[in-house]
């Protein structure tokens, strides 16, 4: 069993604060994507479960037993890296091999382990190559390899697929979800590429300014944001956005257009752009940018002097500048507190 709790770990760095009090527990053989934009401290907690930074409070927890006050070495990790790491002087099998020659394995269980990890990996026809005569993605499923041959209770991965091209990066989701599914290893992988983070994660923990602001599996991170900011960081083009204003009617009041709301004395009106049809009655949308994307357009616009998405099919012209008519899905409008920018039930 490797379940990983994180017990009220922050994090300081002089003055600065870079973790708030996290709690998060990661379930044994879990794929955990730690997502955020630069400096949200993703990298800095995965730093902390390895063992490359010291807490400044809070506990560590791998399978059952305390390790934040263990070395990187004796907590049952392996770990890769954004820049692969991969020696060019070693072949692939030796490369792979490295940390089980550490660990002083017999050369048999040394063989069958680089053997089986590099078959995993397809990479099986290259052990005898040097590393460095290897493209990016050859050179980051070695990576991959070496830490699966390690058999450890959870790999953690720092944006492992950043520096591969886009062809590459799909390719390579497809292949570690799978790889690291079959290893039934706990797998840590922090990005801040919200299409990675989507389509490998069993549950994605959004991260803000060293808080975790919501933990939960991709569709409800999508679907239903537990705060703003989760719904303007995720999606592309992301939630829109609209002041709300209840009516003596008890409906609430969006760019002309009353809506059934929760009942509450203030919310903000949110909806995502594909959430939103042509309709002949709707929001007024001034249209300002029309962006073709095969099967479906994108349009940008003006509602009530706010900026406005809209994902609509291709099939029906639209102009810049002209006024079309948007009504949104009434099971998609999402809610959210001006104040504490929380969501509403």
């Amino acid at each position: 069993m490797a379940e990983i709790v994180i017990k009220g770990v922050a994090k300081q760095f002089g003055a600065f604060t870079a973790l708030h009090s996290v709690d998060l527990t990661i379930h044994d053989q879990e794929f955990m994507v730690l997502l955020g934009a630069s400096g949200c401290g993703k990298t800095t907690l995965l730093r902390i479960i390895a063992g490359l930074e010291t807490p400044s409070q809070g506990e560590v927890w791998i399978g059952g037993r305390r390790v934040d006050h263990l070395p990187p070495r004796a907590r049952g990790i392996a770990m890769v890296f954004q820049n692969y790491a991969v020696f060019p002087h070693l072949t692939v099998f030796e490369n792979i091999a490295f940390g089980l020659r550490m660990a002083k394995l017999p050369q048999a269980e040394v063989t069958r382990r680089v053997t089986r990890t590099a078959e995993l990996m397809h990479i099986e026809q290259l052990l005898k190559r040097y590393s460095g005569e290897l493209s990016g993605g050859q050179r980051q499923r070695v990576a991959v390899a070496r830490a699966l041959a390690m058999e450890p209770d959870v790999i953690l991965m720092d944006e492992p697929l950043s520096n591969l091209d886009a062809l590459l990066r799909l390719e390579m989701r497809a292949e570690l979800k799978g790889v690291l599914a079959a290893s039934k290893t706990t797998t840590i992988y922090v990005t801040h590429d919200q299409v990675e983070a989507m389509s490998l994660a069993d549950r994605i923990s959004v991260m803000n300014g060293g808080f975790i602001v919501q933990a939960d599996k991709p569709t409800q991170v999508y679907r239903n944001p537990a705060a703003r900011f989760v719904g303007s960081f995720i999606g592309n083009p992301p939630m829109n956005f609209l002041p709300a204003k209840r009516g003596e009617n008890g409906r609430w009041h969006v760019a002309g257009k009353d809506f059934d709301g929760p009942d509450v004395a203030a919310a903000e009106f949110a909806i995502r752009p594909e959430d939103m049809h042509p309709a002949k009655a709707g929001l007024e949308a001034e249209v300002r940018v029309v962006e073709p994307l095969g099967p479906h357009t994108l349009v940008t616009a003006q509602v009530a002097g706010q900026p406005f998405r809209a994902v609509l099919e291709s099939d029906r012209a639209i102009s810049p500048g002209e006024v079309i008519t948007l009504a949104p899905i009434p099971d998609r409008i999402r809610w959210f507190d001006p104040e504490t920018q929380e969501a509403i039930a």
